[in-house]
Order: structure tokens, then sequence, then C-alpha cells
């Protein structure tokens, strides 16, 4: 595989800059490499590669296969493989999100989980809609307060649920929003039963969201698909295109139901 250069553009941290360039010249070679080389290469003083090598080793960043040589390490890979399936979740759910707006003429949200928050990833949306507060791309919304943030929590064990309640404090942002742990375990009780999650105005007055899960291959829940909507607006009608949006979106990345 050809490894694109990195275009030359100077990072404000020294430290960062020296680590792209061992990584860079690390990318290059198929086999494990000797410091004596990857310093000739990366122009790094021996003393300092071998100082920064060992602490991305340390991080899993790089493997020191027996002393003096090294090679790109596993965690690159397990990287690359969030940001693929993020990607290929994209890819899959485009033509199928559009089609959902067409349908339902309101802003069709596609959401991840990335730690404590739900992170938008992609939406289809129209300027006539009116909607002005749906989260732009790249915006995040905790997990409680969100439809598609309940869809990851329900697939949680009580433990980890409880864990969360304390991380966060299950902090509010109006009137409407679940700020209570037994709340939301009965919250995440239907979400579990009904296959699907709503968001009644819990992060946005005004704004009803529903959302249906995306699954991988694996059967792992891997994004949500949801609707926002201004409050009067929302139908109940659209939930069973909603839902069987976000099945054909997970057939398409392999995935195959099973009772």
């Amino acid at each position: 595989m050809k490894i694109e250069p990195v275009p030359e553009q100077k990072t404000t941290i020294q430290v960062i800059e020296r680590m792209m360039a061992l990584l860079d010249a690390l990318a290059k070679y198929p086999d494990p490499v000797s410091l004596k080389e990857l310093s000739k290469v990366s122009g790094l003083h021996p003393s300092t590669a071998h100082r920064i090598l060992n602490d991305m080793v340390i991080t899993r960043f790089v493997d020191r296969i027996e002393p003096g040589t090294y090679r790109l390490g596993m965690r690159l890979l397990e990287l690359g493989n969030v940001v693929k399936s993020r990607l290929s979740v994209r890819e899959a759910a485009l033509d199928f999100m559009r089609t959902l707006h067409k349908k339902t003429q309101q802003t069709i949200n596609l959401s991840v989980r990335q730690g404590d928050e739900i992170v938008y990833i992609d939406r289809a949306f129209s300027e006539r809609s009116g909607m002005q507060v749906v989260r732009a791309i790249g915006g995040r919304g905790p997990l409680h307060l969100t439809s598609t943030g309940k869809l990851f929590l329900s697939v949680d064990d009580p433990k980890a649920i409880r864990a969360y309640a304390t991380r966060t404090g299950l902090a509010g942002h109006n009137k409407n929003s679940i700020t209570d742990l037994a709340k939301l375990e009965r919250e995440l009780s239907l979400v579990r039963a009904r296959g699907y999650a709503r968001d009644n105005e819990e992060l946005e007055l005004g704004v009803r969201c529903m959302a249906a899960g995306i699954r991988d291959d694996s059967g792992k829940l891997v994004a949500g698909l949801s609707i926002s909507a201004p409050a009067d607006r929302l139908q109940d009608e659209w939930l069973e295109d909603l839902v069987n949006t976000a099945n054909q979106i997970s057939a398409t990345l392999g995935y195959t139901h099973q009772e």
C-alpha cells in the first residue's frame, strides 16, 4: 500500500512533530526498523528518537520487536478500524437518509457514540424545515438527553449505566431533561422493549427526536439514525419508516437480524 506523504505543515508542539516524523519513517518499511535507520530517515538525533519511541511503545503506537528495532503498533490499527467503521456507516447511510428526509421533510441525523456523548457525523436536511437548533455535523450531545444516546446506553449493562450517571451527574439542559437515575433506567427499559428511543424536548426545548439503531455485521450497535423536528411536527407515523431505514442500513453493513 502506498503511503501518502503528510503535507508539510508545522505543528505548534515540537514533540508531536517529531513523533509524526518517526511514524512516517516507520510507515516506509514493511519490516522492523533499527533505531539508527529511523534516526537517519526522520532527521532526529538517536537519543531524541529513542526517548520518543519509548513513549510510543508504552502507548502501543509503536511495537519494540527486539532491543533497537521498531515497527508500527497495533493501536494504530485499532484506531484505523474505528475511523473505517464510521466512514463505512456514513457511506452506507447517505442515500437512505436522503430518501427518509424526502418523505418526512425533517432533519435526519446520523450519530455515533464517543465516550459519554454522541457525535453527529452526517445529516440530511432542508433550509425550509425551520429547524435552526439541530446540532451541526461534528456537534455533540449527552447520551441521556438524546434519542441516539439512549440507544447506546440501553445496550450497556446496569453497572456501566450507573457509572455513567456518576461521571456525568446526569446534568440537565431544561425542565424536561432526565436527571434522575431511576427515571433514566425506566426510560432505557422502554427503549429495549420498543426497539427505538425518543427525546421529548430533553436537549432542546421545542425540539423532539426519535432514533433507531444501526448495527454492523457482528451485531454491534455502531450508530443511531434519528429524525429531529419541531415538537408539534414530529409524527409517530414516521417511526415505521425510521426503523425500516435503520434496518436497511444495517443490512447494507452485513447485519442479519436473528430472532
